[in-house]
């Protein structure tokens, strides 16, 4: 297992990212058991939020953390401020509030790292950024960071703090993968395009991927004429991505992978620090983002994969 270093944390972050969207106390054990499957493997990191299954998701990790003693062993981000339905809630009471019910279900006295799960563009950066610090010097909050923001209010906001001595933003989280999104998964949410990496290349800011195999479209699964799953279709059916699908398949066939190894490796081999948050429920899934996660793809390959060379890729 590979490892980021993300400031503001002093332990090493394993570049899978285990998702939990699905932890619910009816189904503890198996959660518990994926957890211990991924910790197998070297995996140390998980992603999580205050709206997940209802608040749940934290609660089965807090009770996972408190049976096995291994606090110290896992690197939590969660994330906060989440719309409601009255509307945006990216402010100092919404802050404030779920980073001490994330807190308490996770039945711990610090969070690791603590991203803003959505953006309010009508929000000044400085409301935003003070009200994190206060935690920072807490000690409740290690490293902040958002998801689903543009790299221009990251900027924003980052500039602020340094113009302040304060702490900024260290990691983004948006959508990133092989599969290019043709609109938004949901309202408020970011994929990053071509000008989103570019400015993550040149600031080195680590990104950490949400759907980063692209919710399965790799598996072999769909195909053009299968148009059952209607935001697959909304969101990733193009003549481009399928394109890249049928890319990922022969250099998956020439490196003895699978397409789906081949789109994990695609998002772990930018030019910048990642990590790509994964939503494998079973031994076989968790070995098989591990596998794809050790794939190395020249700068050449990526982007022939990613449609910047059109030619075919010949090998020597």
């Amino acid at each position: 297992m590979d490892y980021i270093t993300i400031p503001g944390i002093a332990k090493p972050v394993s570049r899978l990212m285990k998702g939990t969207d699905y932890f619910y106390p009816a189904s503890y054990e198996k959660a518990a058991a994926n957890m211990d499957a991924f910790l197998a493997i070297g995996g140390n990191s998980l992603d999580t939020a205050h709206i997940y299954c209802g608040g749940q998701s934290e609660g089965v990790i807090g009770k996972y953390m408190k049976e096995r003693g291994n606090r110290d062993k896992l690197v939590i981000l969660t994330k906060g401020a989440h719309h409601d339905q009255t509307g945006p809630r990216v402010n100092k009471e919404a802050i404030d509030a779920d980073i001490a019910d994330s807190i308490k279900r996770l039945q711990t006295d610090y969070i690791d790292m603590y991203a803003l799960h959505r953006d309010d563009p009508a929000k000044p950066v400085a409301e935003i950024i003070d009200a994190l610090n206060a935690h920072i010097k807490a000690g409740t909050v290690g490293a902040i960071g958002v998801s689903n923001w543009t790299w221009q209010r990251i900027k924003e906001a980052n500039e602020y703090a340094a113009d302040r001595g304060l702490t900024g933003f260290t990691f983004s989280s948006p959508n990133l993968s092989l599969a290019k999104a043709n609109e938004p998964f949901w309202a408020g949410c970011v994929s990053a395009d071509e000008e989103t990496c570019a400015w993550h290349e040149r600031e080195q800011l680590p990104l950490l991927s949400w759907s980063s195999q692209a919710r399965g479209f790799f598996t072999g699964r769909f195909s053009p004429e299968d148009r059952t799953n209607a935001d697959l279709v909304r969101v990733f059916y193009s003549d481009d991505n399928w394109e890249r699908l049928r890319r990922a398949t022969l250099l998956a066939e020439q490196k003895g992978a699978s397409a789906i190894q081949i789109a994990l490796a695609y998002v772990l081999n930018q030019p910048f620090p990642t990590c790509a948050l994964i939503g494998a429920q079973s031994e076989a899934e968790l070995h098989s983002c591990h596998e794809g996660a050790s794939i190395k793809l020249t700068k050449e390959e990526m982007e022939w994969l990613d449609l910047t060379n059109r030619a075919e890729l010949i090998r020597s």
